[in-house]
C-alpha cells in the first residue's frame, strides 16, 4: 500500500510537471518542469531503479536548484477579492479538509494495519475530495492550486528528504562516536551539569545545522546522551530522550533548513524578510532550551 502512495504522488509531480512545461507565462519553465518531473520519476519508479540512478537524479535535482532554473508562472487562480468573497460564504467549513488530513491519518495508523504513512496519503485524498465538495470547484482547480503552492515553496520542498539522508550518512559514518570522544576530552567524568548543557545544545545546534531534530537526535544521543548521561550517571532514559528531542526542535525554530516549518511559510504568506519567522522565534527558541537543560538535570538523575 505504501508504494502506491509514492507512486500516486508521483503521478501528481508529473501532472505538475506537465502543466509546467506547458505554461508560458513561466520564463523558467523547462527547468521547473524538468525539477517535477525528475522528483516525480524518483517517486513513482524508485522501487524498480538502481540506487546509483536515484543518486544521479538526486545530483541533476540539485544542479537545477543552485542554478536558479526554478522558477513561477501562471496559474489562472482566483483573485483576492473572490477568495474573501468565497470565505465569507464558507466561513469555518474551510477548516474542514485541513481535519481530515489529520484526524484520517489517526484513525487509520491506530486502527487500521496500514499505518500512519498510508494513512496520510488516503487522508490527503479524502481531503481533496471534501474540499472539492464543499466549494464545488473543479479538480483540475485542485491541480493548479497545488503547482502554485509548490512553486511558491520551490526546491525546499524536498529538504526534509534530503536531511533525512543526511542523518543517515552521519549516523552509518560514525559521527556519533567521534562526538563522545570529544566529549570526553573536553568535559571532566564528575562535571554533570557541563554534560547536560552539551547533550541539550549538541542537538540544538546539529538541528540548526541539519534542519532535522530526528536526524540530529541519532547522532547526538549516540555520541553523548546514551554513553555520557545513561550509561555512567545512570539518567532516566525516558526523560533524558525526551527533553533532548525537544532540545533539537529548538534548533528547529532557529534555522532557514528547516524549510517546511521557517522558510515555506514565509514564501506562501509573502513575507518580505523570508527570516522573518525564524527571527520571532529566536527568544522562545532559547529560553525551551535553557529551561530543558535545568529539567534534565534536576529530574533525569
Amino acid at each position: 500500500m505504501l508504494e502506491y502512495v509514492y507512486q500516486a504522488t508521483g503521478l501528481l509531480l508529473l501532472a505538475f510537471s506537465l502543466q509546467t512545461f506547458l505554461d508560458k507565462n513561466n520564463s523558467k519553465r523547462i527547468g521547473t518542469g524538468l525539477f517535477w518531473l525528475i522528483y516525480g520519476v524518483t517517486f513513482l519508479f524508485g522501487a524498480l531503479i538502481p540506487n546509483w540512478v536515484t543518486g544521479i537524479l538526486v545530483l541533476m535535482l540539485t544542479a537545477l536548484a543552485a542554478g536558479g532554473f526554478m522558477g513561477t508562472g501562471s496559474y489562472g487562480t482566483t483573485t483576492d477579492e473572490e477568495r474573501k468573497a468565497t470565505a465569507s460564504v464558507l466561513k469555518n467549513k474551510l477548516f474542514i479538509p485541513a481535519i481530515v488530513v489529520p484526524v484520517g491519518t489517526v484513525l487509520i495508523s491506530q486502527f487500521t494495519s496500514l499505518g500512519a504513512l498510508v494513512g496520510l496519503g488516503i487522508s490527503s485524498i479524502a481531503s481533496i475530495i471534501v474540499a472539492l465538495a464543499i466549494t464545488k470547484s473543479r479538480a483540475s482547480n485542485a491541480l493548479q492550486e497545488g503547482r502554485r503552492l509548490i512553486d511558491s515553496i520551490g526546491w525546499a520542498a524536498i529538504l526534509s528528504q534530503f536531511l533525512a539522508a543526511l542523518g543517515y550518512l552521519f549516523s552509518q559514518a560514525g559521527v556519533g562516536d567521534t562526538v563522545a570522544e570529544i566529549v570526553k576530552l573536553m568535559i571532566p567524568d564528575n562535571m554533570l551539569l557541563v554534560k547536560v548543557i552539551a547533550y541539550c545544545a549538541g542537538m540544538t545546534l546539529f538541528t540548526i545545522v541539519m534542519g532535522n531534530a530526528f536526524a540530529a537526535f541519532a547522532v547526538i544521543t549516540t555520541g553523548i546522551g546514551i554513553p555520557l548521561l545513561i550509561v555512567e550517571n545512570g539518567g532516566n532514559a525516558a526523560i533524558i530522550g525526551v527533553l533532548g528531542m525537544l532540545s533539537g526542535y529548538c534548533g528547529t525554530l532557529l534555522t532557514p533548513m528547516a524549510a517546511n516549518f521557517n522558510v515555506v511559510p514565509a514564501a506562501l504568506l509573502e513575507l518580505k524578510n523570508k527570516h522573518h519567522v525564524i527571527l520571532m522565534q529566536v527568544i522562545p527558541g532559547l529560553s525551551i532550551l535553557i529551561f530543558n537543560i535545568g529539567v534534565m538535570y534536576t529530574f533525569a538523575f
